[in-house]
């Protein structure tokens, strides 16, 4: 497998670029435990010694040829490597594990290269992101600065204590590919539920279990619970030690949306150094993951809203690498893409520090069920109202539509969508706002407090933020899920006492978007968001391992004593 490395001279440099580029391939190096990694390296062909710019992928360094000469004829040397175990590096490939000292080590070796200046930066998005912070993590004494795109802050594969299933199953099948390929040189590919669904019913892989194709996949599931196998690459632990400036981009409609913030937030107040403390930025454009183009869904945000992540880059290590004085230092640090609106604005933080925090309570007769029902949120809050409760059947959950989501993009589409064929279902709680009369911005976090109970003794309860437009379009904004077992700590879950009140906070992300005259704010609270997440099965085992499933009736009270609430940052 890739025995050979070779050089090229490539005459066709791009042709706004200063330079002619030199390709060498499949270059490698030895970490410190002696497994040999192999980059792609692409450098201006000319005298002298010029800055890198790294990325590490698992995903096969042979995809980013066209970068590879577009950065170095704008004079980088622009290093792509195949992460352990992946392509055309050896080892063995297990996600995020070997990524902190593989990373420290490349960056050492890069910054010593013949060609090389010694200042090295790293850029990338998603895994790339991963391998970036967890470099940083590490603290390599060449790195000046990193640039992760839509990139999460912690790796565990659940949120508010649901399995990602949608994500975990294509990702790990997706990459689960090469593992194969190693073993079997020629295979149709199986599909996500092939490959991750015991038992495996695929003829190629019947002498290879899915669990050596994707250990870790099981793995995740052994381990539902925020504990030390999350720990040890969760960023958010680590943030004290990275002591670099670094540009977060992240996406309104990002798989990875909270995460960035989560990012920026938590260098910026507990770097490692006052270059980390000091400079940290944030970009936030509308798809993520989701697009990067002006189309994300169902809806067009206009030309302005592509964001050109590499050019971006670009500016980004001219700034902090050639130490060109580009503007860079004078903007503010936050800059995100207003919806609504269909504007960029600028601030110095995030949240901006204007916004103000905003209640809207739900209210109705007890009978908020569907499109069709009297749920309304309003200013005030609650007095004497009757709860409002519904089915919440495992065999026949709530689909996902549109939203956070990567994975399977063919039946799944990810962005924004008309979420009233969601809205008909009874097990759906719909409250929303008599017309917006003038235009109201939120921007900055959101979240929903309720008080409910259940019949079961484990259920979930999710919230979805919406934008009604005049013509009835419900264009879904953000959205959460918790697990009620881990509604008092994401390490130590208790299930419920059947009947009991319990108050839950759940964490819907965060949006920036005008609710122009006209529109209506609304929310959706149900039980289920699947294939997004996996199912509960109210019985209080493992979704994936529960023998049975039963249907529970869940209560969502909002009176007196209990005033569920939509918390949202309302700009002035």
């Amino acid at each position: 497998m890739y025995p050979f490395v070779f050089s090229a001279l490539l005459l066709a440099a791009n042709a706004f670029g200063k330079y002619p580029v030199i390709a060498e391939t499949n270059v490698a190096m030895k970490t410190r435990d002696e497994v040999t990694l192999r980059a792609d390296i692409y450098r201006p062909d000319a005298p002298g010694k010029f800055p890198v710019i790294l990325e590490r992928t698992p995903y096969d360094k042979r995809n980013w040829v066209n970068d590879g000469l577009d950065v170095a004829a704008q004079g980088y040397i622009f290093i792509m490597q195949d992460v352990r175990g992946r392509y055309a590096s050896e080892g063995d490939w297990y996600p995020y594990k070997y990524e902190s000292q593989d990373g420290y080590d490349t960056v050492e070796w890069a910054a010593t290269l013949p060609y090389s200046n010694g200042k090295v930066g790293m850029l990338g998005g998603s895994y790339m992101g991963m391998t970036q912070m967890l470099a940083a993590i590490a603290a390599p004494p060449h790195l000046v600065a990193i640039m992760p795109i839509v990139t999460p802050s912690n790796l565990q594969s659940y949120q508010g204590g649901a399995f990602e299933q949608l994500l975990s199953q294509a990702w790990c099948s997706m990459v689960a590919s090469d593992t194969l390929r190693r073993e079997v040189e020629t295979v149709s590919q199986p599909s996500h539920w092939d490959m991750m669904r015991p038992p495996v019913n695929y003829p190629v892989l019947e002498s290879i279990p899915p669990t050596s194709l994707a250990k870790y996949y099981f793995d995740w599931l052994a381990h539902p619970s925020y504990d030390e196998y999350w720990k040890g690459t969760s960023f958010e632990e680590h943030f004290a030690q990275i002591r670099v400036p670094a540009l977060h981009v992240a996406g309104w409609y990002d798989i990875f949306q909270d995460g960035s913030l989560r990012d920026y937030m938590g260098i910026r107040s507990h770097g490692g150094s006052e270059a980390a403390l000091r400079g940290q930025r944030l970009v936030i454009t509308v798809g993520g993951h989701a697009g990067f183009g002006q189309k994300v869904g169902e809806l067009d945000f206009g030309k302005n809203s592509a964001l050109d992540t590499l050019a971006l880059g670009l500016r980004w290590y001219d700034y902090m690498l050639k130490g060109i004085d580009n503007g860079m230092a004078r903007e503010k640090p936050v800059r995100f893409f207003v919806m609504g609106k269909n504007v960029w604005r600028e601030e110095d933080n995030w949240p901006p520090p204007e916004a103000r925090t905003c209640s809207y309570y739900l209210h109705s007769n007890g009978r908020a069920n569907s499109l069709s029902g009297d749920g309304v949120l309003t200013l005030t809050r609650p007095a004497s109202e009757p709860a409002d409760k519904y089915l919440y059947d495992p065999g026949n959950p709530v689909p996902t539509d549109g939203g956070q989501i990567a994975g399977d993009s063919g039946r799944f589409p990810p962005g924004p969508r008309d979420q009233q064929a969601v809205e008909r279902r009874t097990d759906v709680l719909v409250y929303t706002t008599p017309p917006f009369q003038t235009n109201t911005e939120i921007t900055g976090p959101v979240s929903l407090d309720l008080y409910i109970s259940s019949a079961a003794v484990d259920t979930d309860f999710t919230g979805k933020l919406v934008d009604v437009w005049p013509n009835g379009f419900a264009q879904n904004l953000t959205d959460g899920i918790l697990r009620a077992r881990y509604r008092a700590s994401m390490e130590k879950p208790a299930l419920m006492h059947p009947g009991q009140v319990y108050e839950l906070t759940i964490n819907l992300w965060s949006t920036s978007n005008v609710y122009l005259a006209g529109h209506k704010l609304r929310l959706e609270v149900s039980s289920s968001n699947f294939p997004r997440f996996d199912r509960n099965t109210n019985t209080g085992e493992s979704p994936e391992s529960a023998t049975r499933q039963i249907t529970a009736t869940n209560v969502v009270y909002h009176d007196r004593d209990h005033p569920s609430r939509l918390v949202v940052s309302v700009m002035p």
